[in-house]
């Protein structure tokens, strides 16, 4: 059985406050008589319960031992001047009530009914005075430490929350992250794969060079995966823009595409690269275009990256890949405009770096 509970912030602590219990055993030594340590040994006995039971508690519920442990300091005061330590021991549990505001009142009352029984019992100076004062110096520090306590717990509970956090967000980004990696590649593959099994009896040559293109776009998706379950590094924006033309010129969209060099941030060349990827993935897949409109460059206060295609457009609600990409741009203070009246238009706007 245990005394202590097994996650107790206190450690050994409480077994050495103990040895204050040397001041009520000092009166049975000097005095002698097998009575007054017979009494002496019921009363210990019905202390000790008390007193480890309090860590076990606390708000309220710690009053219990408390009451207990000063009821016996009362009953042994008239004939045990030594007793006084059981008052002290009482208000050094009245900081796990709560906070000190609460715990200020209790500590008061010990100390009152201290004072009071050696007023009305005319008790001596020895009884008194380390009743009163050592009760209030140790109830004090107990309000102290436990407060600490309890903001060091906060400070725990805030920091294991936080670190939760993180590996929500960190699920969520490689979610996002490999959803627009696969999907694009995946959708050059099947482009690539259709066409090369076109080719296959009239061109086996181009045939097999778009099986070979197959292969290195598998590596390179490969290689794209794990950098995206470390942590996205992208090769640039003006290599995605070159990826991108590729990708939908093997689609059989016309491209026009356009760039200024503007400086960006890491993070966000990263978002645009990401951005562009997804927004060219759609247009191979669902927007039936035959021509696609690629401009990047500087606006006022801001970068522009702009994607439209004359497809079929629609009101479709918007998919995984778009709400990431969304996220992502917003979380850079970035905006994202859809236009799907004519086609489909997407304008992403980030602040420049130095107006962020």
């Amino acid at each position: 059985m245990r005394l202590l509970p097994k996650d107790s912030e206190e450690g050994w602590v409480p077994y050495a406050w103990l040895v204050y219990l040397a001041f009520f055993l000092a009166y049975p030594v000097l005095a002698g008589g097998w009575r007054t340590w017979a009494l002496t040994i019921v009363c210990i006995s019905a202390f000790l319960p008390l007193y480890f039971w309090g860590y076990w508690l606390d708000g309220k519920k710690v009053l219990i031992p408390m009451a207990g442990i000063a009821a016996i300091g009362m009953l042994t005061a008239k004939w045990n001047p030594g007793s006084s330590v059981f008052f002290v021991y009482a208000a050094a549990f009245v900081g796990e009530i709560g906070e000190p505001s609460a715990g200020l009142p209790y500590l008061g009352a010990i100390i009152a009914l201290a004072g009071g029984e050696a007023w009305l019992l005319g008790l001596s100076v020895n009884f008194w005075i380390p009743a009163i004062l050592f009760a209030a110096l140790i109830g004090g520090v107990d309000m102290h430490a436990a407060q600490k306590r309890r903001m060091n717990r906060r400070l725990r509970m805030a920091n294991e929350e936080i670190e939760h956090l993180a590996k929500v967000a960190e699920r969520e980004r490689i979610a996002r992250d490999l959803h627009d990696l696969l999907g694009h590649t995946l959708s050059v593959i099947i482009l690539k794969s259709e066409l090369a099994s076109k080719l296959a009896e009239k061109d086996p040559s181009r045939a097999a060079t778009e099986i070979r293109e197959v292969e290195r776009i598998s590596r390179e998706a490969l290689a794209e995966v794990r950098q995206a379950v470390k942590g996205y590094r992208s090769e640039g924006l003006a290599s995605e823009m070159k990826r991108a033309r590729d990708t939908l010129t093997t689609a059989g969209i016309q491209v026009e595409a356009s760039a200024e060099p503007v400086p960006l941030a890491p993070a966000q060349e990263s978002v645009l690269v990401l951005a562009l990827r997804e927004a060219v993935t759609n247009v191979v897949r669902h927007a039936q275009a035959r021509t696609c409109r690629i401009r990047f460059g500087r606006g006022p206060s801001c970068c522009e990256l702009e994607i439209a295609d004359d497809g079929r457009g629609g009101a479709s609600t918007e998919g995984t890949g778009l709400t990431g990409m969304r996220e992502r741009v917003e979380t850079l203070g970035g905006a994202i405009v859809r236009d799907s009246e004519r086609g489909t238009r997407i304008l992403i706007r980030l602040p420049l770096p130095e107006a962020a």
